[in-house]
């Protein structure tokens, strides 16, 4: 099973959502969850694992772990080519480095990253922005590219977006 989550905020309430798919070509999810977190931390700039991370945790203590294969996140894993850690490289760790994790971000984080790759899907010219642990990148790129979908962002990835924004 493959897991893609993302949060939304409102204030100092965070609604963690889940979608669960099996195969990478899936139009539609397995299932979906959603859990409403109060109280999370404040954002701060540079830190924002630290405000995010307890909320995909609690997204993801919803699953049997040894059921899943890969988790997808909204954001990125290795922020730069120093390998910066990014939210999905303090979620591998957390995971103890168990299940790979792919990040996909729709904007460029500032700077050179030797350990993203670029995919473009659809018609659109504004390309996703890829990266990995756990899985090699190139692959994790064909993955994400492959999704179902026509537009840039992957049919799953658009659905838990939404879902996350459900209040």
């Amino acid at each position: 099973m493959k897991i893609v989550i993302d949060v939304g905020y409102d204030e100092k309430k965070a609604n963690a959502a889940s979608i669960s798919f099996q195969n990478w070509g899936d139009s539609s999810p397995s299932d979906s969850k959603k859990i409403l977190l109060e109280n999370i931390a404040d954002y701060e700039p540079g830190k924002f694992y630290l405000r995010e991370l307890p909320c995909i945790m609690a997204s993801i203590n919803q699953y049997d772990l040894n059921q899943v294969d890969t988790i997808i996140i909204d954001g990125f894993v290795w922020l730069n080519s120093e390998k910066k850690p990014g939210l999905g490289a303090y979620l591998f760790e957390k995971l103890a480095k168990k299940i790979p994790i792919i990040g996909v971000a729709k904007r460029k984080f500032h700077g050179e990253n030797i350990f993203m790759e670029t995919i473009q899907r659809g018609e659109s010219k504004n390309p996703l922005f890829i990266t990995a642990e756990g899985i090699e990148v190139a692959k994790a790129a064909r993955l994400i590219k492959n999704m179902h979908g026509e537009f840039r962002i992957p049919t799953l990835l658009k659905a838990v977006d939404q879902l996350s924004r459900e209040w």
